[in-house]
Formats: structure tokens, sequence, C-alpha cells
């Protein structure tokens, strides 16, 4: 069933277009990534689907009875109410409902029978099974529970519930916000960003709890390892329009750059078939015995609906990071190192021996000590104990997630130039051309910036350095997606050392050759990437477990508080079930396109009249249909054992 429509919308400012001809189906249980490049109207269209902005032109239609839950970018909660009483207003009518049924449970208990008659006993029996029903249908008996699971996975506990909302930071009043959407149920949930403010493991417990959310599900994000595990279909937003695309992000990359191609063909095409006309009537239409074959061919070129030749219409910062001298093999060695402020350390020992043209990324949970670990290695916070050195010839540069290595009153043009003030200025703008900083823009102030262009700068300064090692705080927090891809793609290139920190999962697995995770403990390597590194530990979990039931020893895993959770190994299955359920859909998906191409081209007359070429597509189909086969058959078994954790 249709939960909403998007039909032909339009959002004009004066006479000029954000977007036109803006369409999108929300189905039941749907699961939507909107994508699109900064500043092309992606929260503006979800506020108008919200009913807080009109359409220009076009329509949005509803289900009468749908429910809409919505959460802005970085809205938080705001109420005078404690943590654990706000998540209580989400049941209200279960409250009422309990506080009838104890009502109704005192007058039969207190019936009399002599003076009252039976039909109005069994009317209040009738009553009450009924309440106990509905009761009992809604979660009655489980809603205080699933409040607590929801906000342990918010990182919430027990201690934290009596704490009022007011007191909290903005990214505490934000994840709460969307506690209370989730445990709302809404037929509908629209999350706009909804991963700021979290993280990996925050991420990895949200994207188990929406692949299971019973509504539908429309998502803006950055985070496109989130889009990948949640996501079933893609619209892509641009100025002239919306494409869809059936399956996860990654699918969506692929089937773009596949589209893309086969349009590019087909501008060629048209091309050279306008270059053979166009050459035609130049050399006939003069002679007598040739001119009306030459006016023919005007006339077909006159009514030639030209291509316009496939492009995306937009810029995107183009750049590489160049190490001017080699370091030596040894770049940074960190030994026994504790970190914290004030001579209390917050994690400890850590190790780190990170060699020439390695990509070590630092992952741990909030608070950890991860940017504390990187300033400590600047010199910017002393270590509590223990000791680290560079190597010979190691050229450092530093980028800062809070962007402070920026100066807030100078322009674009001078945060360049005033580094490298013999280097003639086209040469400076020259580079921040290539960070799409152009004309006027390199006049702007900085503390005028947006978040994007400010990170943009200061990547701008780093590639302008040429340093040897790089270390990175964050790196993509400001930046959309294609400038994400520009930056990976830089780094592959990257002839140095990185050291980065980052929650982008997605990119952590492009880049990086090593995990190195920060804990209360100390410090573990993974010599792998972020999906290795995720696999490795929940096999040490799994040996640990193993090691526990041989022995004897109860070794508890996670503090009480996160008793409510699933066992760390039910939870290793799981994950892994769906894994493989998520990568046999994309299969399936991909095999299925191949099926109707192949079986579109059977149907074209100069293949079904060359038998060569028809038994050739035949073989094709089969051995695509018998793949089709097998894998619905494995996701038919794979399906039935992932109903066991539902």
């Amino acid at each position: 069933m249709i939960l909403l429509q998007v039909q032909n919308v339009e959002r004009l400012f004066g006479s000029d277009v954000l977007f036109e001809r803006v369409n999108l189906d929300v189905q039941e249980n749907s699961r939507i990534a909107l994508v699109g490049r900064n500043g092309v109207g992606k929260s503006t269209l979800i506020k108008m689907i919200v009913g807080l902005q009109s359409p220009d032109n076009g329509q949005i239609t509803k289900n009468k009875n749908m429910t809409i839950g919505y959460l802005a970018q970085d809205n938080g909660l705001n109420s005078s109410n404690s943590i654990y009483a706000e998540m209580l207003t989400v049941f209200n009518d279960l409250k009422k409902m309990e506080i009838k049924m104890h009502e109704l449970e005192n007058e039969i208990a207190t019936f009399d029978h002599l003076t009252q008659s039976q039909t109005k006993y069994d009317t209040l029996l009738s009553s009450y099974d009924q309440l106990t029903h509905n009761f009992k249908e809604a979660n009655g008996y489980g809603y205080e529970s699933e409040i607590r699971a929801v906000l342990h996975g918010f990182r919430f506990y027990e201690e934290d519930f009596s704490t009022i909302i007011g007191t909290l930071s903005g990214g505490q009043k934000t994840r709460l916000a969307l506690a209370k959407l989730l445990l709302e149920k809404n037929d509908l949930l629209i999350l706009d960003e909804p991963t700021n403010h979290l993280d990996i493991e925050t991420l990895s417990w949200l994207e188990g709890y929406l692949q299971s959310y019973s509504g539908a599900l429309l998502i803006i994000s950055h985070d496109r390892y989130f889009l990948d595990k949640i996501s079933k279909e893609v619209y892509e937003l641009t100025s002239s329009g919306t494409d869809h695309y059936q399956g996860n992000y990654s699918f969506y990359i692929q089937e773009k750059a596949k589209r893309f191609q086969q349009k590019m063909k087909q501008y060629e095409k048209q091309q050279e078939e306008i270059e053979k006309l166009e050459d035609f009537v130049a050399r006939n239409i003069v002679r007598a015995s040739t001119t009306k074959r030459a006016q023919s061919r005007r006339k077909q070129l006159e009514k030639i609906n030209r291509l316009e030749r496939p492009t995306d219409g937009q810029q995107e910062p183009h750049f590489q990071f160049t190490a001017e001298r080699q370091s030596g093999n040894i770049v940074l060695s960190v030994a026994n190192a504790f970190i914290g402020h004030d001579d209390k350390p917050i994690s400890g020992p850590i190790n780190i021996d990170l060699r020439k043209h390695q990509m070590m990324a630092i992952v741990g949970s909030n608070g950890i000590g991860k940017s504390t670990l990187l300033k400590s290695i600047l010199n910017k916070i002393p270590l509590i104990s223990g000791e680290y050195s560079f190597g010979t010839n190691v050229d450092t540069g530093y980028y800062d997630q809070e962007l402070k290595n920026l100066h807030a009153n100078k322009t674009v043009l001078n945060e360049l130039w005033d580094d490298h003030p013999t280097t003639p200025e086209k040469d400076i703008r020259s580079i921040l051309g290539s960070f799409l900083f152009s004309g006027d823009d390199v006049k702007k102030v900085v503390h005028n910036l947006s978040g994007g262009e400010k990170a943009r700068l200061l990547l701008t300064k780093l590639a302008f350095n040429h340093d040897n090692f790089l270390i990175f705080d964050e790196p993509t927090n400001h930046l959309d997606i294609d400038s994400k891809e520009v930056l990976e793609e830089a780094l592959l290139n990257y002839n140095g050392t990185v050291l980065f920190i980052s929650h982008d999962r997605y990119f952590i697995n492009k880049v990086a050759t090593s995990v190195l995770e920060i804990s209360k403990n100390g410090s573990q390597l993974y010599l792998g990437d972020y999906d290795y590194y995720v696999d490795k530990k929940e096999e040490q979990l799994l040996l640990a477990q193993e090691e526990n039931k041989q022995t004897g020893e109860i070794v508890s895993k996670q503090p009480e508080k996160n008793s409510y959770q699933l066992t760390k190994e039910q939870q290793r299955q799981e994950r892994k079930l769906r894994r493989e359920v998520e990568d046999i859909e994309n299969q399936l998906e991909q095999l299925n396109a191949k099926e109707e191409e192949i079986q579109n081209q059977m149907t074209l007359p100069e293949v079904y009249s060359n038998l060569q070429k028809s038994t050739e597509l035949q073989e094709s189909l089969k051995k695509t249909q018998d793949k089709i086969s097998d894998l619905e058959d494995s996701w038919e078994e794979k399906s039935m054992e992932l109903e066991k954790f539902d």
C-alpha cells in the first residue's frame, strides 16, 4: 500500500528553480535513502512532505490515517521532564488503559451479585477481557522494558533516567529526540542526518533497530555505511528532478555509473549521426544532382531531438596530496602511553608502530580520548606517562575537526597566501580553484564560511604543504558525499603516511590499512579495514565465550546496565545473517536486472533471426535463472533462520 506520493513537485526562489519534476513514492515498509549534493534541497523537500512548507507546484498526497515521525538536523528534544518521564509520555494511552483495567478489576472484585444483575457482571468481564487483550497487543506489559532498551541503545542508563532534559547538551538532546521517535512507532519515520552525535557502537545499535522497524523509513544521511545497511531503494535529488534506484547505496553508485555510460553512448551515437548528416549536406547542397537528397538530410537534422551531453551539472573538488620528500620507514612510535587531562588517565597503555605508506584508523567510543591522543602526539597536550617519537625526515600536517587551524578574520586567499608569500597569486588561486574557491569566493572572510567550505579550505592548506605524514581528526564531518569520495581518492593515491580518527565506517573501509581501537584498557591493533575489525572482534568474543564454557567460569561481557540486550553471541549471529541476506538480495536485484536485459535482447529482430546469437543468449539466460533459483533457495533458508531473532 502506498503511504505517500510526491508528484511533479517544484520549489522556486523568484525566477530561480531549486528543484523541479520531483517524484517519490513511499510504500509500507519502504527503506528509502534520499541523496543529492549539499544545497540541492533535500531538507526542503522533507519539510514539504511533513507539511512544514508547501510546494510551489505539484502535489503531495498522503494516506489519510498515516502517522509521520520527523527528526530534523540537530533538532534536540526540549522538555522540562526527566529523561524517563518524557519517554513515558509516548505511552500515555497505555497508561490510561492500565488505569481503566485497575478500575474494572476493582468493580469486578467488589461486584454485589445479590443486588446487581448477572448481565451487568458479564458486561464487566467482557469489557475487561477486551481491554486486557488490547493492552497486551499494544505491548502494555513490556513498554517500560522497551523504553529502557532504547535509552540504553543511545547510551542513557538507569543513573541518567532522572536527569532533567533541559540540563543536557545539544548532542544528548538530539539522541533523545530520536529515541522518542523510535518509541512512537509511526507509520513513516523521516530522519534528516540521524547519525550526527552518534559513535560507532551506537550507530551499529541503531542500524539493527531500524532494520526491524515496522514502519517505512525515509532517510537523509552522509553516512554511506549507514545507508548501505538500511536503504533498499535510493532517490537522488537534482535540480531537474529525481532518479530512482532499486537497491542500497552501493547498488546506486554502480547503477548510476552504468546509466551515465549508457547516456554517454547514446549522446556519442547521435553526435556521429548528426556529423554525417551535416557533412553530407555541406558537400551536396550546391550540386544540382544531389540537392534534393541534401535538402532531405537537412530536414532530418531539423527533426532530431538533440541530446545534451551527459553531466551532473555540478562541480566537485579535484585535488591530490603529494609528499615533497620521503620519510624513513618508521614514521611514528608510541610506547606505553597513558592519555588524559589533569593527571587523570582516560586510556592506556597505548602502543603504535606506524610505518611508511600505512594508513591507520583510530576508533573507540566517544570520550575515550581519541582526539586527546592526537593532540598528545602533536605536543598540544602532554602525555600522563609513556613516550612517543617521530622517525627520520617526518613532516607532519594536521587536520583539526574543530577547524581551529584557520584564522577567522583572514580572507580565503590570505589564509593560504600568508603561509606561502613567495608563491605567485595565480598559483594560489589555481589550487584554491581546485577546491571550489574561485572568483570572488577567495575574498570571503573565513568566519563567514560554512562548515563544508572551512573543511575544504583546511584541506587546501594541507595539500599545499606537501607533508609526508598527515594526521586527520574526523576529516569527513563537514563534507558532502561527493567531497568525501574525492578525499578518499586523494588519500588512496597519496605517497605518504596517514593516521586518522573517523566515525565514518565507509571512509575507514575505503582508506584504512589497519584499525587501532582505543579503550580504557589501552589499544588493540587490527590489520585490516573496518569490516575486518568488526569480524575479528566477533571472533575474539566467541573464543572468550568458548574458553569460559570450558573452564566453567562466568564472565560478564557487558555491564549490568546492558543486560537488556541479546547476548553478544546472538547479536553476532544475527548481524552475520543480516549481512548475508542483504548480500543475497543485492545479488538477486542485479541478476533480475540482467535476466530482464537478456529477455529484452532476445526480442530484437536482429537477434531472434540470428541462430548463433539467439542460442548464446538462451544459454546466458538459463545460467542467470539457475543462479537466481539457487540464491532464492539460499535467501529463504537464511531468512527462516533470521526469523528466530525477531
